[in-house]
């Protein structure tokens, strides 16, 4: 006589996962996205850093135009003079929500400098929690 798993056995068990993973997925989710507020915030601290140092060598901060590619490469609108090397190691990336981070300068919000943002998880200004604003001035 053969041993086997009788199909009731099979499907208590399918119940016991769902139901388990019922509970484990909102966490893992909230973490997912405290993550990517975190990296958000990293990447935009990066990008200050970088866009001090390019005001430091050149006197002014990139235009609104040139964008933070002036920290990646050398720019092709208005070319600062003595642009030597790239003031990150890698291309800017997207924002943890897969669209370009928002840069102006002379800023809005910040006129003497510049504004440095992302709209969060909805990609529209405002919003809370995980659709709140990450922005360099606060």
């Amino acid at each position: 006589m053969r041993r086997a798993f009788t199909l009731i056995e099979v499907l208590v068990v399918i119940v016991v996962i769902a139901v388990l993973a019922t509970f484990v997925a909102p966490n893992l989710f909230r973490n997912v996205n405290d993550a990517r507020v975190a990296t958000a915030k990293a990447q935009i601290e990066s990008f200050g850093t970088a866009l001090d140092a390019y005001r430091l060598d050149h006197g002014r901060y990139p235009t609104t135009a040139q964008g933070l590619g002036a920290l990646w490469q050398k720019p092709v609108i208005e070319p600062p003079v003595g642009w030597t090397e790239p003031y990150l190691r890698k291309p800017v990336p997207a924002d943890p929500w897969g669209r370009p981070y928002v840069y102006v300068a002379p800023g809005t919000v910040n006129p003497g400098s510049y504004d440095l943002l992302t709209y969060g998880a909805d990609g529209r200004p405002g919003g809370a929690g995980e659709d709140a604003d990450i922005t360099s001035w606060q």
